[in-house]
């Protein structure tokens, strides 16, 4: 199912808004998961995940552009992401839950650099993507 209108409208606000520091909330969002949930640090046991490294920093940017590229394609996430899917299910082998970990540190990032605009609509709106991109991401794993 494709988010209604009124969502995809919703998101592309925020992400207008978020403008070049996407790359810099999708870090945050990536430090915010380590530290919150540390079971997932299983998959970059190769990388410096001290807050602030480059190496955390270059992964946020890939969060970024692949959340950018789900925005700009909002009425196929599926096709989208397929790539990405395959990388992070099948040669990664990514837990899904881990998905559904970063989408939380996802939602609460915004809220905290955006808090007048995030409203309950803009809240709903989120989670909705989020979840979309989750379910395209995880697809696989069923």
């Amino acid at each position: 199912m494709a988010l209604a209108a009124a969502d995809r409208a919703t998101v592309r606000a925020l992400w207008k808004k978020m403008g070049s520091n996407v790359g810099v909330y999708a870090t945050e969002a990536l430090e915010r998961m380590f530290l919150g949930f540390p079971s997932t640090t299983t998959y970059f046991l190769h990388l410096d995940l001290s807050l602030g490294s480059t190496q955390v920093k270059a992964h946020g940017q890939k969060v970024a552009d692949a959340l950018t590229l789900a925005v700009e394609h909002l009425e196929d996430l599926p096709r989208a992401l397929s790539a990405l899917r395959h990388r992070h299910v099948r040669e990664l082998r990514v837990d899904p839950a881990s998905f559904q970990l970063l989408g939380h540190c996802l939602l609460v990032t915004p809220a905290r650099h955006f808090p007048g605009d995030f409203s309950p609509t803009l809240h709903a709106s989120l989670v909705k993507f989020l979840s979309h991109v989750i379910s395209a991401l995880a697809s696989d794993c069923r």
